[in-house]
Protein backbone atom coordinates (compact mmCIF):
# COMPACT_ATOMS: atom_id res chain seq x y z
CA UNK A 1 0.00 0.00 0.00
CA UNK A 2 1.44 3.56 -0.94
CA UNK A 3 1.69 6.26 1.15
CA UNK A 4 -1.19 8.35 1.56
CA UNK A 5 -3.44 5.60 1.98
CA UNK A 6 -3.75 4.32 5.15
CA UNK A 7 -6.64 4.11 7.66
CA UNK A 8 -5.59 4.91 10.86
CA UNK A 9 -7.75 4.85 13.99
CA UNK A 10 -6.56 7.09 16.75
CA UNK A 11 -7.77 8.98 19.66
CA UNK A 12 -7.60 12.43 20.90
CA UNK A 13 -5.52 12.95 23.70
CA UNK A 14 -3.30 16.07 22.92
CA UNK A 15 -5.18 18.27 20.68
CA UNK A 16 -2.15 20.11 19.74
CA UNK A 17 -0.26 16.77 18.99
CA UNK A 18 -3.11 15.39 16.78
CA UNK A 19 -2.90 18.76 14.96
CA UNK A 20 1.04 18.03 14.19
CA UNK A 21 0.62 14.35 13.67
CA UNK A 22 -2.67 14.95 11.34
CA UNK A 23 0.00 17.11 8.98
CA UNK A 24 1.39 13.21 7.95
CA UNK A 25 -0.88 12.37 4.43
CA UNK A 26 -2.84 9.40 5.84
CA UNK A 27 -6.33 9.33 7.23
CA UNK A 28 -7.16 9.58 10.73
CA UNK A 29 -10.30 8.38 12.06
CA UNK A 30 -10.41 10.25 15.37
CA UNK A 31 -12.73 8.67 18.20
CA UNK A 32 -15.74 10.98 19.18
CA UNK A 33 -18.22 10.40 22.15
CA UNK A 34 -21.73 12.76 22.12
CA UNK A 35 -20.41 13.84 25.38
CA UNK A 36 -16.83 14.81 23.61
CA UNK A 37 -15.50 13.66 26.74
CA UNK A 38 -11.66 13.75 27.50
CA UNK A 39 -9.58 11.50 24.77
CA UNK A 40 -12.98 11.02 22.57
CA UNK A 41 -13.95 15.18 21.22
CA UNK A 42 -13.08 14.01 18.18
CA UNK A 43 -12.73 17.27 15.86
CA UNK A 44 -12.98 19.35 18.44
CA UNK A 45 -11.17 22.56 19.63
CA UNK A 46 -10.34 25.61 17.47
CA UNK A 47 -7.26 24.05 15.44
CA UNK A 48 -7.56 24.19 11.76
CA UNK A 49 -7.93 20.37 11.25
CA UNK A 50 -7.55 18.92 7.80
CA UNK A 51 -9.96 16.72 5.33
CA UNK A 52 -7.58 13.61 6.26
CA UNK A 53 -9.25 13.58 10.06
CA UNK A 54 -12.36 12.30 10.12
CA UNK A 55 -14.63 11.90 13.12
CA UNK A 56 -15.48 8.46 13.92
CA UNK A 57 -19.04 7.87 16.75
CA UNK A 58 -17.80 5.05 19.08
CA UNK A 59 -20.73 3.11 17.84
CA UNK A 60 -19.31 2.89 14.60
CA UNK A 61 -15.87 1.52 15.16
CA UNK A 62 -16.38 -2.14 14.34
CA UNK A 63 -18.21 -1.49 11.10
CA UNK A 64 -15.01 0.62 10.01
CA UNK A 65 -11.89 -0.95 7.95
CA UNK A 66 -8.57 0.65 8.94
CA UNK A 67 -5.09 -0.51 8.01
CA UNK A 68 -3.50 0.66 11.53
CA UNK A 69 -4.72 1.64 15.00
CA UNK A 70 -2.41 4.25 16.90
CA UNK A 71 -3.52 4.05 20.76
CA UNK A 72 -2.75 7.17 23.11
CA UNK A 73 -3.11 6.18 26.30
CA UNK A 74 -3.52 3.49 29.21
CA UNK A 75 -7.76 3.52 28.94
CA UNK A 76 -7.36 2.61 24.93
CA UNK A 77 -5.00 0.01 25.18
CA UNK A 78 -6.70 -1.68 28.49
CA UNK A 79 -10.09 -0.81 28.18
CA UNK A 80 -11.18 0.35 24.34
CA UNK A 81 -8.78 -1.88 22.67
CA UNK A 82 -11.17 -5.44 23.84
CA UNK A 83 -14.44 -2.58 24.39
CA UNK A 84 -14.43 -1.20 21.09
CA UNK A 85 -12.25 -3.19 18.64
CA UNK A 86 -13.58 -6.26 16.96
CA UNK A 87 -11.20 -9.37 17.45
CA UNK A 88 -9.57 -8.48 13.72
CA UNK A 89 -9.39 -4.92 14.34
CA UNK A 90 -6.53 -5.88 17.46
CA UNK A 91 -4.92 -7.92 15.36
CA UNK A 92 -3.98 -4.98 12.81
CA UNK A 93 -0.79 -3.71 12.51
CA UNK A 94 -0.50 -1.28 15.77
CA UNK A 95 1.48 1.27 17.48
CA UNK A 96 1.13 2.79 21.04
CA UNK A 97 2.05 6.69 21.16
CA UNK A 98 3.97 7.41 25.01
CA UNK A 99 3.00 10.92 25.60
CA UNK A 100 4.49 11.18 28.96
CA UNK A 101 7.19 9.44 31.48
CA UNK A 102 6.51 7.12 33.82
CA UNK A 103 4.71 9.14 36.86
CA UNK A 104 5.05 6.18 39.48
CA UNK A 105 8.63 5.11 40.18
CA UNK A 106 11.31 6.93 37.58
CA UNK A 107 13.15 4.29 36.41
CA UNK A 108 11.16 0.71 37.72
CA UNK A 109 7.90 1.36 36.27
CA UNK A 110 7.28 -0.99 33.37
CA UNK A 111 4.86 0.33 30.45
CA UNK A 112 1.73 -0.90 30.25
CA UNK A 113 2.24 -2.44 26.46
CA UNK A 114 4.83 -5.62 26.86
CA UNK A 115 3.69 -6.89 23.10
CA UNK A 116 6.44 -7.93 20.78
CA UNK A 117 4.10 -6.91 17.80
CA UNK A 118 3.29 -3.73 18.84
CA UNK A 119 5.56 -0.60 17.91
CA UNK A 120 6.31 1.84 21.19
CA UNK A 121 6.61 5.37 20.27
CA UNK A 122 8.16 7.67 22.53
CA UNK A 123 8.43 11.36 21.94
CA UNK A 124 11.78 11.81 23.78
CA UNK A 125 14.80 9.65 24.51
CA UNK A 126 14.81 10.75 27.90
CA UNK A 127 11.29 9.47 27.81
CA UNK A 128 11.93 5.63 26.49
CA UNK A 129 15.36 5.75 29.09
CA UNK A 130 13.51 5.89 31.94
CA UNK A 131 10.58 3.75 30.82
CA UNK A 132 11.10 -0.01 31.35
CA UNK A 133 9.97 -1.25 28.18
CA UNK A 134 10.14 -4.66 27.93
CA UNK A 135 10.32 -6.78 25.25
CA UNK A 136 8.54 -4.26 23.29
CA UNK A 137 10.10 -2.57 20.35
CA UNK A 138 10.57 1.37 20.85
CA UNK A 139 11.40 4.42 18.60
CA UNK A 140 11.99 7.67 19.32
CA UNK A 141 10.19 10.07 17.54
CA UNK A 142 10.63 13.85 18.30
CA UNK A 143 8.02 16.48 17.87
CA UNK A 144 7.57 18.65 15.29
CA UNK A 145 5.69 21.82 14.75
CA UNK A 146 4.47 24.67 12.70
CA UNK A 147 3.47 28.12 13.09
CA UNK A 148 0.95 30.75 11.72
CA UNK A 149 2.69 32.23 9.23
CA UNK A 150 4.35 35.61 10.20
CA UNK A 151 4.46 34.60 13.62
CA UNK A 152 7.77 36.09 14.92
CA UNK A 153 9.58 37.15 17.98
CA UNK A 154 8.81 40.59 19.67
CA UNK A 155 10.17 40.73 22.94
CA UNK A 156 9.36 44.11 23.58
CA UNK A 157 7.25 43.04 26.67
CA UNK A 158 9.45 42.54 29.57
CA UNK A 159 8.04 39.84 31.19
CA UNK A 160 8.40 35.95 31.17
CA UNK A 161 5.61 33.61 30.28
CA UNK A 162 4.86 30.14 31.33
CA UNK A 163 2.36 27.98 29.52
CA UNK A 164 0.58 24.87 31.85
CA UNK A 165 -2.59 23.14 32.43
CA UNK A 166 -3.92 22.96 35.99
CA UNK A 167 -0.94 24.05 37.18
CA UNK A 168 -2.12 24.60 40.67
CA UNK A 169 -3.83 21.04 40.42
CA UNK A 170 -0.54 19.37 39.47
CA UNK A 171 1.46 20.54 42.01
CA UNK A 172 4.61 20.28 42.42
CA UNK A 173 5.31 18.17 39.78
CA UNK A 174 5.10 20.93 37.12
CA UNK A 175 6.97 23.29 39.55
CA UNK A 176 3.98 25.15 41.21
CA UNK A 177 5.95 26.10 44.19
CA UNK A 178 9.05 26.84 41.49
CA UNK A 179 6.78 29.16 39.36
CA UNK A 180 5.42 31.08 42.85
CA UNK A 181 9.02 31.57 43.87
CA UNK A 182 10.12 32.97 40.57
CA UNK A 183 6.77 35.18 40.46
CA UNK A 184 7.66 36.88 43.65
CA UNK A 185 10.86 38.36 42.07
CA UNK A 186 10.48 38.79 38.34
CA UNK A 187 7.52 39.77 36.02
CA UNK A 188 5.64 36.86 34.81
CA UNK A 189 2.81 35.25 33.26
CA UNK A 190 1.25 32.12 33.02
CA UNK A 191 -1.28 30.74 30.66
CA UNK A 192 -3.32 27.25 30.12
CA UNK A 193 -5.92 25.65 31.41
CA UNK A 194 -7.37 26.80 34.57
CA UNK A 195 -4.54 29.64 35.10
CA UNK A 196 -6.68 31.69 36.80
CA UNK A 197 -6.76 29.24 40.00
CA UNK A 198 -2.64 30.47 40.21
CA UNK A 199 -3.35 33.87 39.42
CA UNK A 200 -2.77 33.31 35.67
CA UNK A 201 -3.96 35.00 32.75
CA UNK A 202 -6.45 31.98 31.60
CA UNK A 203 -6.40 29.74 28.60
CA UNK A 204 -5.40 31.34 25.28
CA UNK A 205 -6.97 29.28 22.21
CA UNK A 206 -4.44 26.83 20.50
CA UNK A 207 -4.15 28.84 17.49
CA UNK A 208 -3.73 31.96 19.20
CA UNK A 209 -0.85 30.97 22.00
CA UNK A 210 2.43 31.64 19.54
CA UNK A 211 1.44 35.07 18.41
CA UNK A 212 0.18 35.99 21.61
CA UNK A 213 3.93 34.49 23.30
CA UNK A 214 5.87 36.28 20.87
CA UNK A 215 5.44 39.52 22.80
CA UNK A 216 7.14 37.83 25.53
CA UNK A 217 11.15 38.40 26.64
CA UNK A 218 11.18 34.81 27.64
CA UNK A 219 9.88 31.40 27.95
CA UNK A 220 9.96 30.05 31.79
CA UNK A 221 9.56 26.35 32.53
CA UNK A 222 9.18 25.66 35.74
CA UNK A 223 8.56 21.97 35.37
CA UNK A 224 9.94 19.14 37.57
CA UNK A 225 8.88 16.33 35.84
CA UNK A 226 7.07 16.00 32.47
CA UNK A 227 7.55 15.12 28.46
CA UNK A 228 9.25 17.82 26.67
CA UNK A 229 6.43 20.59 26.39
CA UNK A 230 4.93 21.55 22.87
CA UNK A 231 4.60 24.76 24.12
CA UNK A 232 8.39 25.09 24.79
CA UNK A 233 9.38 23.87 21.36
CA UNK A 234 6.84 26.30 19.53
CA UNK A 235 8.05 29.19 21.68
CA UNK A 236 11.53 28.06 20.02
CA UNK A 237 10.39 28.09 17.19
CA UNK A 238 8.79 31.61 17.13
CA UNK A 239 12.32 32.48 18.63
CA UNK A 240 11.78 32.99 22.61
CA UNK A 241 15.34 31.94 24.57
CA UNK A 242 13.97 29.41 27.28
CA UNK A 243 14.88 29.59 30.94
CA UNK A 244 13.88 26.19 32.65
CA UNK A 245 14.85 23.59 34.78
CA UNK A 246 17.78 20.95 33.88
CA UNK A 247 15.32 18.41 34.17
CA UNK A 248 14.02 15.50 31.95
CA UNK A 249 14.22 16.08 28.63
CA UNK A 250 15.09 19.86 28.14
CA UNK A 251 18.26 19.50 29.65
CA UNK A 252 19.47 18.21 26.20
CA UNK A 253 17.40 20.95 24.09
CA UNK A 254 18.57 24.12 25.96
CA UNK A 255 22.20 25.23 25.72
CA UNK A 256 23.60 27.56 28.01
CA UNK A 257 24.08 31.39 27.20
CA UNK A 258 23.27 30.28 23.43
CA UNK A 259 19.61 29.32 23.64
CA UNK A 260 18.56 29.82 26.91
CA UNK A 261 19.52 29.06 30.52
CA UNK A 262 18.89 25.68 31.97
CA UNK A 263 19.92 24.47 35.62
CA UNK A 264 18.82 22.53 38.61
CA UNK A 265 18.72 25.42 41.05
CA UNK A 266 15.73 27.80 40.50
CA UNK A 267 18.39 30.92 42.59
CA UNK A 268 20.62 30.50 38.82
CA UNK A 269 17.43 30.71 36.42
CA UNK A 270 15.75 33.85 38.63
CA UNK A 271 19.28 35.39 38.05
CA UNK A 272 19.54 34.76 34.53
CA UNK A 273 15.80 36.09 33.93
CA UNK A 274 16.50 38.87 35.62
CA UNK A 275 19.59 39.54 32.81
CA UNK A 276 17.24 38.81 30.15
CA UNK A 277 14.97 41.39 31.22
CA UNK A 278 17.55 43.70 31.41
CA UNK A 279 19.22 43.17 28.26
CA UNK A 280 16.66 42.94 25.32
CA UNK A 281 19.25 43.00 22.56
CA UNK A 282 20.96 39.86 24.58
CA UNK A 283 17.45 38.08 24.61
CA UNK A 284 16.74 38.37 20.75
CA UNK A 285 20.74 36.99 20.45
CA UNK A 286 19.21 33.78 22.24
CA UNK A 287 16.39 33.45 21.15
CA UNK A 288 17.53 33.92 17.35
CA UNK A 289 19.93 30.93 17.79
CA UNK A 290 16.66 28.86 19.79
CA UNK A 291 14.85 29.24 16.82
CA UNK A 292 17.46 27.99 14.57
CA UNK A 293 17.98 25.10 17.10
CA UNK A 294 14.29 24.61 16.74
CA UNK A 295 14.32 24.58 13.08
CA UNK A 296 16.86 22.10 12.06
CA UNK A 297 15.59 19.93 15.09
CA UNK A 298 11.57 20.00 15.62
CA UNK A 299 10.70 20.84 12.12
CA UNK A 300 7.13 19.66 10.84
CA UNK A 301 9.12 18.16 7.25
CA UNK A 302 11.33 15.83 9.75
CA UNK A 303 8.42 14.51 11.74
CA UNK A 304 5.97 13.52 9.49
CA UNK A 305 9.15 11.97 7.51
CA UNK A 306 9.48 9.79 11.10
CA UNK A 307 5.95 8.88 11.13
CA UNK A 308 5.70 7.76 7.87
CA UNK A 309 8.70 5.71 8.16
CA UNK A 310 7.14 4.09 11.43
CA UNK A 311 3.62 3.57 9.95
CA UNK A 312 5.32 2.02 6.91
CA UNK A 313 7.48 -0.20 8.89
CA UNK A 314 4.47 -1.63 11.16
CA UNK A 315 1.97 -2.17 7.73
CA UNK A 316 4.34 -3.95 5.46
Amino acid sequence: MSRGELRILTWHVHGNYLYYLTQVPHTFYVLADAARSPGYAGRAGCLPWGANVVELPLEQVRDTAFDCVLYQSRRGWEVDRHALLSAAQRALPRIYLEHDPPQAHPTDTRHVVDDAGTLLIHVTAFNRLMWDSGRTPTRVIEHGVTLPAGVRYDGSLARGIAVANHLAQRGRRLGADVFEHWRAHVPLDLVGMDAEASGGLGEIPNIALPAFMARYRFYCHPVRWTSLGLSAVEAMMIGLPLVGLATTELACVVRNGETGFVDTDPQRLLEAMRELLDAPAEARRLGAAARREAERRFSIGRFTADWLAAFDEVTQ
